[in-house]
């Protein structure tokens, strides 16, 4: 599966231990899975860099509790629990740079990184870029984008103080994100394809006992209404065909993820729906390039999946610059 293996000759060596621009590691995203990398290979002595991205901490820092994450039995808000894994990285020498990365060349050794600024080089490389909310795809999505059209409750729900809006999904986020805007909206629809969700038992009996919730099963979204400002939505119920509107002054999307892979296409292997091919050992077509996280995992995107594929890309990231350098790679516990 993997290509391009560095030569592992003296004088290569050498020439790496001269570059002082050259770090050990750089991490592409700021999310659980990327600070969770940032965590093992600077505890590990490695010099490591991290590049935030758009959104420090990722989608997590935009949820507004996370219930299922081991060590807290209360939950804990996203943005907490991504600045304390910040803090972590950071106390083990991980450096955190608020920048996005705008090229990468994975055809050379060291492998070359770009952001706006500046270019760096690493002796490996961890991709943690994750995933970015799917959009509805429907007439006037993109025009009310940021004026009616949300993918955050979190970012957003406060504008929506005794104001009705809807919730365009069935999973977990959806439901999630449904119950949060009940504090601000006084009515919240959720609109879901089918006649039943696909959230968590837990989180489907709270929205069911929440008088502000209100289901419209069977239907779709098929256009944003509104002039000035968003109205509502178009519906088609996908049984019958029946059309119908629904007024509305917000709309909030959640019907799942599109991994941020248009870095890299053309240089990794990526699988038909744009996700990195990872094997088990996280480690991608390329040798020395390693994937976490939401960018190659397509069944449980979850902050406690992204974590562990995080930890296990940094130390396949430690065991492969050791091979590359000619040394023993310490077994660790």
């Amino acid at each position: 599966m993997r290509r391009g293996s560095p030569r592992l000759l003296k004088e290569y060596v050498t020439m790496h231990r001269q570059n002082k621009d050259l770090c050990d590691v750089i991490i592409i995203g700021s999310g659980p899975a990327g600070l969770s990398a940032a965590i093992y290979a600077s505890r590990a002595g490695l010099s490591t860099l991290l590049f935030t991205g758009k959104v420090i901490g990722g989608q997590a820092a935009t949820t507004d509790r996370i219930e299922n994450y081991p060590g807290f039995p209360e939950g804990i808000a996203g943005l907490e629990l991504t600045r304390l894994m910040r803090e972590q990285a950071e106390r083990f020498g991980a450096q955190v740079i608020v920048d996005e990365v705008t090229g990468v060349d994975l055809s050379v050794h060291p492998f070359k990184v770009n952001t706006s600024s500046e270019e760096y080089s690493a002796k490996a490389l961890i991709i943690a870029t994750g995933a970015s909310p799917r959009k509805l795809g429907v007439p006037g999505e993109e025009e009310f984008i940021g004026r009616g059209v949300s993918f955050c409750a979190t970012c957003d729900g406060f504008f929506y103080q005794d104001k009705t809006v809807i919730v365009v999904g069935g999973g977990n986020s959806a439901i999630e994100e449904a119950l949060f805007l009940t504090k601000f909206a006084s009515r919240v629809y959720i609109v879901h394809r089918r006649d039943r969700l696909r959230a968590d038992d837990i989180l489907q009996r709270r929205a069911k006992r929440n008088e502000k919730i209100e289901f419209v099963w069977n239907s779709v979204v098929t256009e944003i209404l509104g002039d000035t400002k968003l109205t509502g939505v178009r519906l088609k119920n996908v049984k019958t065909g029946e059309e119908a509107t629904l007024a509305a002054d917000g709309v909030f999307v959640y019907i799942g993820n599109v991994p941020n892979t248009q870095l890299f296409a053309g240089q990794i292997e990526l699988d038909e729906r744009s996700y990195i091919v990872t094997d088990a050992k996280q480690r991608t077509s390329i040798n020395g390039v390693f994937a976490a996280g939401d960018v190659q995992e397509r069944v449980l995107q979850q902050v406690v999946t992204a974590c562990g594929t995080g930890a296990k890309a940094a130390m396949e990231a430690e065991k492969f610059i050791a091979e590359l350098e000619g040394r023993a790679y310490p077994e660790r516990t």
